[in-house]
């Protein structure tokens, strides 16, 4: 039986091998964009999601197995003061997936989005990684634009 629990912005280094997992994930599926995933570090995301604390509000759910007490899954959500919601990052290990750990730990933000004000809520999804269209999609998120970013490692 998984037990969740709920931290704000002070619980982001219990996610930290997750999300050097979720990095991984990341960049074994992009097409021009492994500079990004090789440079990028849980301290520099750290500092970003901090700064989303500073200026509205920051929420951790992690899911964790008890006999070991490791998280297996973890969700990062945020609200701005402007009112805009946002799940900043969705992870659960790959020992642990089909279980309904990631869509619980959504449910969880999702919920506290809404209980919170948040007006508008989105999630950013990385090229390479659209399979997790379908999870989203569960939820009421539906791609709204493409944005492209120019990349000077084109092959």
């Amino acid at each position: 039986m998984t037990e969740y629990f709920t931290l704000d912005e002070s619980g982001l280094d219990h996610v930290r091998p997750l999300w050097e997992d979720l990095n991984r994930h990341h960049l074994l599926r992009t097409r021009h964009f492994s500079h990004h995933y090789l440079a990028r570090s849980f301290d520099e995301r750290k500092v970003e999601i901090l700064g989303k604390a500073v200026t509205g509000k920051v929420r951790v759910d992690i899911a964790r197995e008890p006999a070991s007490g490791q998280p297996v899954g973890y969700c990062i959500s945020s609200l701005s003061r402007d009112g805009t919601g946002e799940i900043d990052s969705v992870f659960v290990d790959g020992q642990f997936r089909e279980q309904g750990i990631g869509s619980y730990l959504l449910e969880r933000a999702l919920l506290w989005l809404s209980s919170s004000g948040a007006k508008r809520t989105f999630v950013s999804v990385s090229y390479g990684n659209e399979e997790a269209w379908a999870f989203y999609e569960k939820f009421g998120f539906h791609p709204r634009m493409t944005v492209l970013e120019k990349c000077d490692d084109v092959s």
